[in-house]
């Protein structure tokens, strides 16, 4: 099956899916779910049109929407508390004083940890709508060594917007003629609204130093 096909066509290969497999759908949402969040070299893997696609099955009756959105919510934390968990292992292995990378210097890692301790929270939440971005971000975050309840608060806030956003969104409009005719082009405008949140943030963080 060809990748770009499988992510754009994703809705009506989720009803294959579901019909072949029936309740075994639910296991392998959470997998793509978990592994998309959780796996840095998985940042390919569906995510916001795999959410919209599963609503819009739940509005149909096809999934239950309870269970997506409390499996699908455990899924997204679950990923992300792995990857931190690597982050935080490999970091400061990989963040070596003695590096000569000068990306790969210990003062860095000391300013990323504090700047995440500061402004982590909206990284963490935010990333969470930015494809390929949420995958990296619990890593990195990990890496800086941002304190583990910090993470988890901002990890659960993330997870449970994420989740709630897209799902609803799918449960809402996913079955609109015109969306379900053209889920091609409404796959296409879900990545572009991702990167609204983190795009005002930038804009925003851009202000705030020329005011400074």
């Amino acid at each position: 099956m060809n990748p770009l096909d499988f992510v754009l066509h994703f809705d009506k290969h989720l009803i294959e899916f579901v019909r072949a497999y029936g309740s075994w759908v639910y296991a392998i949402l959470f997998t793509i779910i978990f592994a998309e969040t959780g796996f840095v070299v998985t940042p390919f893997l569906p995510g916001d049109s795999l959410l919209f696609a599963a609503g819009a099955l739940c509005a149909t009756g096809e999934l239950s929407l309870t269970a997506m959105l409390a499996l699908l919510v455990f899924a997204a934390f679950a990923g992300n508390t792995v990857n931190y968990a690597v982050g935080r292992y490999i970091g400061p292995r990989v963040f070596r004083a003695e590096s000569s990378h000068r990306l790969l210097n210990r003062q860095y890692l000391d300013r990323a940890h504090t700047f995440f301790e500061q402004y982590g929270g909206k990284a963490v939440i935010l990333g969470r709508f930015v494809p390929i971005v949420r995958t990296f971000v619990p890593f990195v975050v990990g890496a800086a060594q941002m304190t583990a309840a910090s993470f988890v608060l901002y990890n659960i806030v993330g997870a449970v917007s994420w989740v709630t956003v897209c799902l609803g969104a799918g449960w809402l409009f996913g079955n609109v003629p015109i969306i379900k005719n053209n889920f091609s082009l409404v796959t296409i405008g879900i990545v572009f609204v991702s990167l609204l949140p983190m795009l005002f943030e930038i804009i925003a963080h851009r202000q705030r130093r020329r005011s400074a």
